[in-house]
C-alpha cells in the first residue's frame, strides 16, 4: 500500500540524515516507527548498537587526539549527571 505524507522540512532532514547514518531506507524507518506506535512492538537494540549510538564504537575525529574508551565513558557519565571534570 502506498501512502503519501507531507513532512515538515526539519523532520524530513532529520529522517534523511538518520537513514544515511543507519544505512536504512526511509520506508524501513517509517514502517518500524509506525509499528512501534500502533502495534506496541519495540525493537530491542543490541548492546553494540547502543554503544555505537553513544559514540563509544567507531572513529573519533575532530580534536586531533584520540580519547581512550575509558575517558569517553567517564566524560559521558559526567555529562549525564552534570558533574564537572576533576581538576
Amino acid at each position: 500500500m502506498t501512502t503519501t505524507v507531507r513532512l515538515p522540512l526539519r523532520v524530513e532532514q532529520a529522517l534523511a540524515t538518520y537513514c544515511v547514518e543507519a544505512k536504512r531506507t526511509k520506508s524501513e524507518v517509517i514502517v518500524e516507527l509506525l509499528e512501534q506506535r500502533f502495534m506496541g512492538t519495540e525493537s530491542e537494540r543490541t548492546p553494540y548498537e547502543l554503544a555505537q549510538e553513544a559514540g563509544f564504537i567507531g572513529c573519533v575525529s575532530g580534536t586531533g587526539k584520540t580519547a581512550s574508551t575509558k575517558e569517553r565513558v567517564v566524560a559521558a557519565i559526567r555529562k549525564k549527571h552534570g558533574k564537572k571534570p576533576a581538576s
